[in-house]
């Protein structure tokens, strides 16, 4: 009937009764039969059923208003630990977590994607298994790997597709290589996309619309839309970098085509320009430094990297209408100069209604984003209803 205002469904089994608890706060079984509004047998059952997968741990006693004080039950996050992998052009940085996302180790490392799979998914399972190791857990408590790729992914296979930056990728099916060499489930995504889940749940869990836009050697954004990660149809949303910048003319991309914003205001491309005006700069890392010690070359080219990126995000508000714009990658080390180049176009071409609440700021994540984003990526499928119920089904037939 038209006027009558619509409740969200109580929960059903187990698995759905779970989602209450992942907020951290503890529930008594009284609670939780005022939540669900099933019986007390049956809220008990699930309890039960949760604490014989690690899910649920006992949180000591309520305050009692008479009687014996009830007993309350909570989520433990360190059941199981999550292997959250980001790698760049350039660098790989890996953690475990436990499942609420927070690093319990980490490590950062210089690595070319450019090395090819074979290298590069060897070191990631070395390392993932030291680190797992260095956390004082084991490989069998894994609940899962997941890991960002610098470049369009595949979101159903996990298979790099045509990948401009990643040679020798293209179709390697990195789930499968992964899960041979550590044994666990992997989920594979564009490095952007991790970044953003990254941002979203640990810095702005309450922002419902939000851009993660990546400045370094490849440019990219990840799309939140109504609190939920979009991909597109075949996972390519938010590929900002081969958007055609106006007036950059003929200047060829590494993708094929020519005047693309990566060809553009990227870091190689910003690394070739300083260097063809003298500056002795070889990677995106240099120019963040010439910046940063107040180069006005390096500070000019990086804050007209900033006005082409800006137009290209400009349409992107226009059509998205995002209430924040959050700039990571490497060149966002390079401080006002690259977010003032945003800023300015942005706001100048936009709509007024578009930017009356817009905020374009750097990201408060940092590093950790992208690792955090990967963990995230497993945990959400881990923790859904229907793999808690599968977990449970497991549990009972073993």
């Amino acid at each position: 009937m038209e006027g009558l205002a619509k409740f969200p469904p109580r929960p059903t089994g187990a698995g759905d009764m779970f989602q209450l608890f992942r907020d951290g706060a503890p529930r008594t079984r009284a609670s939780l039969v005022s939540e669900t509004g099933q019986s007390r047998s049956t809220v008990a059952a699930r309890i039960d059923a949760l604490r014989s997968v690690g899910l649920l741990v006992p949180a000591g006693e309520a305050s009692s208003t008479g009687g014996r004080p009830p007993s309350t039950f909570a989520f433990d996050p360190r059941s199981r630990i999550v292997l959250g992998v980001d790698l760049g052009a350039t660098h790989a940085r890996i953690a475990v977590t436990d499942l609420a996302g927070e690093p319990l180790t980490h490590l950062d490392e210089p690595l070319a994607i450019a090395d090819g799979p074979e290298h590069v998914l060897s070191w990631v399972a070395e390392a993932g298994d030291k680190l797992v190791a260095q956390a004082g857990r084991h490989r069998d408590e894994l609940a899962g790997i997941g890991i960002g790729l610098p470049g369009p992914v595949d979101h159903t296979t996990g298979r790099p597709v045509n990948p401009p930056i990643m040679p020798g990728w293209d179709g390697t099916d990195v789930p499968a290589e992964l899960h041979r060499r550590l044994g666990a489930p992997v989920m594979v995504d564009n490095d952007v996309n991790i970044m953003a889940l990254g941002e979203h749940r640990t810095i702005a869990p309450d922002v419902d619309d939000l851009l993660f836009v990546k400045v370094a050697t490849g440019i990219g954004a990840g799309v939140i839309m109504d609190g939920h990660l979009r991909r597109g149809a075949q996972g390519a949303a938010g590929d900002l970098g081969h958007v055609t910048v106006p007036g950059a003319g003929d200047i060829p991309c590494r993708c094929g085509n020519t005047g693309c914003l990566e060809a553009v205001a990227g870091g190689a491309a910003l690394v070739e320009q300083l260097r063809r005006a003298g500056a002795t700069v070889a990677t995106t890392a240099d120019i963040v430094a010439l910046v940063r010690s107040g180069d006005v070359a390096a500070g000019q080219a990086v804050r007209q990297a900033g006005r082409d990126v800006g137009t290209v995000l400009a349409a992107s508000v226009s059509l998205l209408n995002p209430s924040r714009i959050v700039i990571g990658g490497i060149l966002a080390g390079a401080g006002e100069h690259l977010m003032a180049g945003i800023r300015e176009v942005v706001y100048q071409r936009s709509l007024p209604l578009a930017t009356q609440h817009l905020r374009i700021t750097p990201s408060g994540a940092g590093a950790q984003a992208g690792v955090v984003g990967a963990a995230v990526l497993v945990i959400e499928q881990y923790l859904a209803p229907a793999s808690v119920e599968s977990l449970i089904n497991a549990k009972e037939d073993s």
